[in-house]
């Protein structure tokens, strides 16, 4: 297993008391189309996990998480009315990483190093299970969507197109 996953798998285990199963595929997982391609799932069951940076208002500058359903695109300003800021936009790959712990790509829902105010696709809660990216951009792990909730302690609201 990649270092990277193994290190989301540990940090799981260490912070949430939660074992996950990490599978990794060659092809990767890059993109939520990908991702449902390589575990055989609909688009729709991929967690995909956006960092976004508000500007303007009491959090600006701050990165937020949205956890998005495959099939919906992200609604920039929903996210940015939902945060009481100005503007957002997407978060920039190097600060990404400074401050959650992991490359876009790879940025998993939860174990960030950094504690993200997140909100959740309410999308996602229409499946068993879904999947989400662990570590890098070839690995993905099964959850519960309403388990998902609450170890990411998100706020389950429609912030897509």
């Amino acid at each position: 297993m990649h270092e990277r996953a193994a290190e989301f798998a540990d940090r799981a285990a260490t912070r949430y008391d939660v074992e996950v199963d990490v599978v990794e595929f060659e092809a990767g997982t890059k993109t939520a189309a990908a991702a449902a391609d390589a575990v055989g799932c609909e688009t729709a069951a991929i967690a995909s996990t956006i960092v976004v940076s508000v500007s303007g208002g009491a959090r600006d500058g701050d990165l937020v998480a949205a956890i998005t359903s495959g099939a919906n695109r992200l609604d920039l300003e929903a996210v940015a009315d939902h945060f009481g800021a100005e503007a957002a936009s997407m978060a920039d790959p190097e600060r990404i990483r400074e401050v959650v712990g992991w490359s876009i790509g790879g940025v998993p829902p939860i174990c960030h190093e950094t504690a993200l105010p997140t909100v959740f696709d309410p999308t996602l809660l229409e499946y068993d299970l879904v999947y989400g990216a662990a570590g890098t951009p070839s690995a993905l792990f099964t959850i519960d969507p309403e388990r998902l909730v609450e170890l990411a302690d998100a706020t389950a609201i429609d912030l897509t197109e």
